[in-house]
């Protein structure tokens, strides 16, 4: 039988390197998955419960793996369900091809079942590359530059092939006119800024006597250099959120993460610097980097579209981070007086302290900083963390000191609910012998990681080291969108759309032979990380937590504080837990951490 069309896809993802597919079936692509069937199941189909998810564990992988992820879904409803995940790929800068099934040729602008217009549907989140193949001979060039360009650009390429052409007879381009050949392969290059520019930044740089690092997720690959820097320049280094793993907390001088979820200590670096330095990041809020006028700038970034963005740098360097801080670091001099970064250390550690306290405060039943700071003291060194979006991120970026070769990664951009499980997933499939943590809430547990608890269940024989721990920070609130509430509007929680029903989230996991504890009291959450992470099996943790403990952002004032607990105890009266606890007293003991009740910040 000669090589179909769906053959020959199949084959060229092998010979890219193609070792996964994220996907769900359907009979649009029905030539891929019988080629598929054909090739052995290579390169292997892994089968989410939803194309929104499959998207997603596209980006688990290729966040935490590095290379170009594909993804693949049906003609219709499940190209449109995997918008969502692609979108958290190209606002992330993930490289993730999308490979789509469409109706018949012969149907298509007749209105039959499932036709949709797909190249003006993906036209936005593929707008690098997004083409049909409709003859052979388009093959293999149209996949080979969606695979080439996502690597590239960093970013979300789609291919959309009818089900009929799937079916023919695969035909290479011939060597005449209107066929456009292809080849293998994504060159490597080193972008390095010319010599000028390098010495106007080290002269902005040498001129700074307080000096801020921000260090986003495009420093990942040059956290020697990175440090390097810092100590010379006798820096504080703060991290933007998508960076979280680009450097170890274990540093004295790093101050955690930055923005609205961020970090005390971060917030005053960017505050008191004179001089900012940041690096492969795109962090968006202005207003936590220093004032204008302030500070002199300098920020290197590989994409040449997103320098010059949120701040206006002084000098603008387009290179690779590692690269452009080698070429950098000699002209640089050792700044001898280290009281800056002295203080940048002293307000960490008091930061560490802080933490530590606001994770003793009680609460009714368990308060989730508790529940995160004890998972701190217990993460192995190659440990892969995934949170989700809402209040658990906010945990996730105070209460988590990265070490050794942890990686952690969340929607950063898009900030969308639902990727925490099938992160966690696709990284397991990019790194099968190390375990996994998602931190999620009930919200997006409900939404999307209770059906993906399937798919971990089904292929988690596949994993050498077969944890992965979900915990459930059950609170039964859609607790970030109520803070929101009180905080932006001094509105009370509207109860018909923040509350949540009360699920048993261990028991279900039991029914699909996980692992599982329900916690319901502080004294067990210590016990359960360790059960969690010593399992043979991917397990759920159900913490039951406290929804009235405020995930208070670093330059919060006294005033909005206190707007928040006055909205929860008009409002919320009839919640007996959150007045129970006495919420204007919690908020006092957490206030040092902030600058004291009178304290401007």
């Amino acid at each position: 039988m000669s090589p179909k069309v769906s053959d020959h896809i199949l084959e060229r993802l092998r010979a890219w390197g193609v070792e996964h597919v994220f996907g769900y079936p359907g009979d649009g692509i029905n030539g891929l998955l019988a080629a598929w069937g054909r090739a052995g199941n290579r390169p292997a189909f892994v089968q989410a419960r939803h194309e929104e998810m499959a998207a997603f564990e596209a980006v688990g992988y290729a966040k935490f793996s590095g290379r170009t992820a594909v993804c693949a879904a049906t003609s219709g409803p499940g190209a449109i369900h995997l918008l969502n995940g692609l979108y958290d790929a190209k606002l992330d800068h993930v490289p993730v091809v999308a490979l789509v099934g469409q109706t018949d040729r012969s149907a298509m602008g007749g209105s039959y079942q499932q036709e949709v217009d797909l190249l003006s549907l993906f036209k936005d989140v593929a707008a690098e590359y997004c083409q049909m193949v409709t003859v052979p001979e388009q093959l293999p060039n149209v996949l080979d530059r969606a695979i080439r360009t996502a690597g590239a650009r960093r970013t979300v390429t789609a291919v959309i092939v009818p089900a009929d052409v799937q079916e023919l007879d695969y035909q290479p381009p011939r060597h005449s006119f209107k066929m456009v050949p292809s080849s293998l392969g994504s060159p490597h290059w080193n972008v390095v800024p010319q010599e000028d520019e390098l010495r106007r930044a080290a002269e902005v740089l040498n001129a700074g006597r307080k000096v801020a690092m921000l260090v986003g997720q495009g420093a990942r690959g040059a956290r020697e250099q990175v440090e390097r820097v810092a100590e010379l320049l006798g820096a504080g280094v703060a991290k933007a959120l998508l960076g979280k793993d680009a450097l170890p907390d274990t540093l004295p001088y790093v101050t955690g993460s930055i923005g609205l979820l961020g970090t005390r200590p971060s917030y005053e670096l960017m505050r008191d610097c004179d001089t900012l330095l940041t690096v492969g990041s795109s962090f968006p809020y202005t207003q936590f980097l220093p004032e204008f006028g302030k500070a002199r700038a300098v920020q290197i970034d590989l994409d040449p579209f997103m320098v010059g963005l949120r701040y206006p740098y002084e000098v603008n360097l387009v290179g690779d981070a590692a690269r452009t801080l080698d070429a950098l670091l000699p002209l640089l001099v050792r700044k001898e007086d280290r009281g800056w970064q002295r203080t940048v250390c002293d307000n960490t550690e008091r930061w560490w302290d802080v933490m530590e306290r606001r994770a003793r405060v009680e609460a009714d039943p368990i308060n989730p900083e508790y529940v995160v700071h004890t998972l701190d003291g217990q993460l192995p060194d190659d440990a892969m963390v995934t949170a989700d979006s809402g209040s658990a991120a906010n945990w996730y970026a105070r209460h988590l000191r990265f070490h050794g070769r942890m990686r952690g990664s969340l929607s950063g951009t898009l900030a969308t609910m639902g990727p925490g499980v099938p992160y966690a997933i696709g990284a397991k499939f990019a790194h099968p012998d190390r375990p996994a943590i998602a931190l999620v809430g009930d919200g997006a547990m409900q939404m999307n990681g209770m059906a993906e608890l399937i798919s971990a269940a089904k292929y988690c024989h596949q994993w050498q080291d077969p944890r992965l721990v979900v915990a459930v920070l059950n609170n039964r609130d859609l607790n970030q969108v109520t803070w929101e509430m009180r905080a932006m509007q001094g509105a009370p929680s509207f109860l018909p759309s923040q509350e949540l029903p009360d699920v048993d989230y261990a028991a279900f996991a039991r029914t699909l032979g996980l692992g599982a504890q329900r916690v319901l009291e502080p004294g067990e959450v210590e016990g359960g990380w360790r059960a969690a992470l010593a399992a043979d099996r991917p397990y759920v943790l159900d913490l039951r937590t406290d929804p009235a403990v405020p995930p208070i952002p670093p330059h919060a004032t006294w005033d909005q504080i206190q707007s928040a607990a006055e909205s929860v105890l008009r409002g919320d009266a009839d919640r007996v837990a959150v007045v129970r606890q006495g919420f204007r007293a919690k908020l006092q003991e957490l206030l040092p951490s902030f600058g004291g009740r009178h304290g401007r910040h």
